[in-house]
């Protein structure tokens, strides 16, 4: 059967059983498949923890289409899936070392089955053992007399990717150089824009909700106090003639960066050159792969 004419039917049949008004109906006559698939996807989570390629290649339809955890494209047939899936077999510093099953289930239809369930992975890394939950969805169809997978959708369980994200968030994290010398640019253009009078630069390195505490104010910046203070340094006809930061220490967590630093500038207003130098501690937060400072707070040791 084309396996695009299965997916319709196995989907029509789910819509006309939920229309008729309930789950769909028993299946107990349908056990031996149950266990058939159960143990087909068995096969292929033990080709993964043996590193079982020809295993692996066997277990899954030549027409094969879906996703796997982390792809971002539509794979198709046994090839790509090979292709995706080779990270996991074909290096022995990573893959899986074991699973668990829960909350299996099937619905049937004919010679095709829907098949979800959750699976607890163990893996090894360089890094050490690691553990995740995938969510599955896989299609089966019964060829000859056998089932085997034509189709499936395999992600990260929410839990489980709510859990990795919290902990993103709150365990601090080293950043590559690449990043960091990103993060050290855009520090510097916020300081050279502003004393430049660069709006176009400001408004892209500093967002609407922008809050400061400058030296000697009382109150809280804005985004608009800090563009009004630019134009008004630029009417004076200063300029900046040096910009330092002896010191940075960082601190990252997840997409955000605090900046602890020491500052030395100088600028040239009337002929007359001014250096000023303190302490300062900015905020950065990454957004659509760019640097942007919503927040500083500065002193003086002028």
């Amino acid at each position: 059967m084309p396996k695009r004419l299965a997916w319709l039917l196995l989907i029509v049949a789910v819509v006309v059983t939920t229309a008729a008004g309930g789950a769909p109906a028993p299946q107990d006559n349908r056990a031996p498949d149950r266990e058939a698939i159960r143990a087909h996807i068995d096969r292929i989570f033990q080709a993964f923890i043996h590193k079982d390629a020809a295993e692996l290649r066997a277990t899954h339809d030549k027409n094969w289409l879906g996703y796997l955890e982390g792809s971002n494209m539509v794979i198709r047939g046994i090839d790509g899936y090979m292709e995706d899936a080779a990270y996991g077999i074909g290096s022995a510093d990573y893959g899986m070392t074991g699973y668990k099953m829960r909350e299996f289930d099937i619905i049937f239809q004919g010679d095709a089955a829907f098949v979800t369930f959750v699976a607890d992975v163990e893996s090894r890394a360089p890094s050490g053992p690691a553990h995740r939950t995938l969510r599955i969805a896989d299609f089966y169809v019964r060829r000859n007399g056998q089932w085997i997978q034509a189709g499936s959708n395999t992600d990260e369980h929410p839990e489980a990717r709510q859990a990795r994200m919290q902990a993103y968030m709150q365990e601090p994290r080293t950043l590559n150089d690449e990043t960091r010398k990103s993060l050290i640019e855009a520090r510097d253009a916020v300081w050279r824009a502003f004393f430049a009078n660069d709006k176009p630069a400001l408004e892209k390195l500093i967002p609407p909700e922008l809050i400061t505490i400058e030296p000697g104010d009382k109150e809280f910046g804005s985004r608009s106090a800090v563009m009004a203070a630019s134009e008004q340094f630029a009417k004076s006809g200063g300029k900046l003639t040096r910009l330092e930061f002896p010191k940075t220490e960082i601190q990252c967590y997840g997409s955000t960066a605090i900046l602890y630093s020491n500052y030395l500038y100088e600028i040239e207003q009337n002929g007359q050159r001014t250096l000023n130098s303190g302490r300062v501690t900015e905020v950065f937060v990454q957004r659509n792969g760019q640097w942007v400072n919503p927040a500083w707070h500065m002193d003086s040791t002028k």
